[in-house]
């Protein structure tokens, strides 16, 4: 075996078709696209697109519902605080809230918060400061001689609309301080 003999195996390496080259390269003219219509023109991308009869996706019935006011919480369970203490990710005598759960790597996301959950076992004294907690979570937490405050955290969709309705207020009382000050 030398350098001049390494080779690729055969057909490893193939060279892309060049169409409309002519006729004797068997992909000429039409270039393998047919005859006129749509799809022989370029520019066309039609997916799911069945000649103006509905399609598919519109025919067939729409299942489920996506509640407006549910609320998106980052969920964890005592289990996963406990194996994260004993891992040194988190530090038992600090108080803990979602700044802290998210460095450590245990949370994600939750716009509206953190709900602690109750599957698995806790050993650690925590001070919890989250967004909800369910019954076997505070009884396990309290159990271990920690403390849960639960806080009220206003949605996302909330604080848009509050922001939204004072900023109307605010447009619609210098607009009535304009009138006041035209008429005096």
């Amino acid at each position: 075996m030398k350098l001049n003999d390494i080779r690729d195996n055969k057909g490893a390496r193939k060279e892309r078709v060049r169409v409309g080259r002519g006729i004797g390269s068997g992909l000429g003219k039409t270039a393998g696209r047919g005859q006129k219509g749509a799809k022989a023109r370029s520019g066309v991308a039609i997916n799911g697109f069945e000649g103006g009869q509905m399609p598919l996706h519109m025919r067939l019935p729409k299942r489920g519902f996506n509640n407006p006011f549910g609320k998106d919480y980052a969920e964890i369970n005592i289990g996963a605080l406990q194996k994260a203490i004993d891992e040194g990710k988190l530090d038992a005598g600090a108080s803990l809230d979602q700044a802290a759960l998210n460095a450590a790597g245990l949370t994600r996301g939750g716009k509206d918060g953190v709900r602690v959950l109750g599957k698995g076992s806790l050993t650690a004294k925590l001070n919890l400061t989250v967004a909800g907690v369910s019954k076997g979570a505070r009884e396990a937490i309290e159990a271990a001689g920690g403390t849960v405050s639960v806080i009220e955290v206003v949605p996302a969709a909330e604080k848009a609309a509050a922001k939204k309705g004072k900023a109307r207020t605010e447009r619609l009382a210098a607009k009535a301080e304009k009138q006041k000050a035209s008429q005096a």
